[in-house]
């Protein structure tokens, strides 16, 4: 599959942002454009999002192989790979296929882990289906403005910061009617695979590793970034990020949520300045 992808900077070691779930590049541009200044930076579009083709499939296995021909195509041999949450875990799998092409690996607020079971348990994970099934819910063809769209939403999402992010996602169409430019029923029919993490169990493999390998995927620096008020990575996930990612860093930002590049993002390109130095 063909990505959508904006670039940034013309010279440097090539970067590259994926999006996580309901996202697009569009939310990484400020960022982006800091970086390029010492980095060739590649914001891209995950399938079933943003710009990029629909397609029933949406696996982590597809989506590092999208992230492959993407970085074949554009003649990118190695990178810095950074993702945040749905795009941490292709940048994951993509990393335990060919660890050779990575130069280094930040995942924001996304472990490595399944989150199956823990969806029933977690404030975070357990909202998607809520969300889509919400997003699904409204009748976009029928109202006659944003204000509107929002208003109906409220009814479902209380959250003001959710809803303007869930609603990113509206366009018109040349009829001027709104629709959801992400492929809602491909994400909750394929929901329980996003959930997937690198390993199934403790050690067996969901189409990235088969299991770990010896000394884990040390062949690269890695950078986990937690935000603070999220559950997406917890304490004791810190093991498994060391089993899999031996040279793993772990940092947290203070007064942020899931979507730290959002709430925080200029803590989050210290860190980057840092990690990346």
């Amino acid at each position: 599959m063909k990505l959508f992808y904006r670039k940034y900077g013309e010279s440097g070691t090539p970067l590259i942002i994926v999006h996580g779930l309901y996202g697009s590049g569009d939310n990484w541009v400020s960022i982006a454009r800091e970086l390029s200044v010492r980095f060739e930076v590649y914001v891209i579009d995950q399938r079933n999002h943003g710009q990029s083709p629909h397609s029933e499939t949406h696996n982590y296995p597809t989506l590092r192989d999208d992230l492959k021909t993407f970085m074949d195509a554009e003649g990118i041999d190695q990178a810095v790979l950074i993702g945040h949450s749905m795009g941490a875990k292709t940048i994951m799998y993509f990393a335990a296929s060919w660890p050779d092409r990575v130069i280094s690996l930040v995942s924001v607020d996304m472990a490595p882990r399944a989150y199956h079971e823990l969806a029933l348990e977690s404030r975070s994970a357990a909202r998607h289906g809520a969300l889509i099934d919400a997003m699904l819910e409204l009748d976009l063809s029928s109202m006659k403005s944003r204000e509107e769209i929002d208003r109906a939403f409220s009814e479902k999402i209380g959250s003001e910061r959710v809803r303007a992010f869930l609603l990113k996602n509206v366009q018109r169409n040349k009829a001027g009617k709104f629709f959801w430019r992400v492929n809602l029923a491909a994400l909750r029919s394929n929901l329980p695979r996003i959930l997937d993490g690198l390993l199934n169990s403790e050690n067996e493999g969901v189409g990235g590793l088969e299991e770990i390998p010896p000394g884990g995927i040390a062949g690269f620096p890695a950078l986990f970034v937690a935000g603070e008020n999220s559950d997406y990575i917890r304490a004791e996930d810190y093991q498994l990020i060391r089993n899999l990612f031996p040279r793993a860093q772990i940092v947290t930002i203070p007064n942020a949520g899931h979507w730290v590049h959002a709430e925080q993002p200029s803590l989050l390109l210290k860190n980057l300045d840092y990690f990346l130095n």
